[in-house]
């Protein structure tokens, strides 16, 4: 069994549905979880902070990692704050570098290639500070646990 991801398992060629990446994407994480030293979880330094009714995430991740994301059920603000990086989701391949906001639709879930150490910030509605329960109530464990309106697939068919 090859443990390495080749260049093919990264590349998006020509149009592709978001159910085709959706499927890459879930490929690509499990190629990722099966190399040697792979890191899972929450593998790079975090950040955790809280306001009234919102708690914030920050990740700090070097230049030259390969992040596969949670996903994600509610839509939610995203900042990066430094870096550069390349972003594969259902809407394609994005490559964006700091400073840049947006929001993340529910039923997120990307492949990140970090091209610049990168210090990403995420905010979510809740009035949790338990950290377990926090995630428990924003991550899905798959995307059968995701309930996405009509209105917010065709916001996503509209990015």
């Amino acid at each position: 069994m090859n443990n390495q991801l080749a260049k093919e398992d990264l590349v998006v060629e020509g149009k592709r549905s978001p159910e085709e990446i959706r499927k890459g994407i879930l490929e690509v994480e499990e190629k990722v979880k099966s190399l040697p030293g792979a890191l899972m979880g929450d593998a790079f330094p975090l950040k955790h902070s809280f306001g009234d009714g919102c708690y914030v995430r920050e990740m700090s991740v070097p230049k030259g990692y390969l992040v596969v994301t949670k996903i994600h059920k509610i839509a939610h603000p995203c900042f990066i704050l430094k870096g550069e990086c390349s972003i594969l989701t259902e809407e394609g391949v994005k490559r964006i570098k700091a400073p840049q906001h947006f929001i993340t639709p529910a039923g997120t879930k990307r492949v990140v290639y970090v091209h610049e150490d990168t210090v990403w910030v995420t905010v979510h509605v809740t009035k949790e500070t338990d950290l377990k329960k926090i995630e428990e109530e924003i991550i899905a464990k798959d995307f059968d646990e995701i309930d996405i309106s009509d209105d917010i697939l065709k916001l996503k068919e509209a990015l």
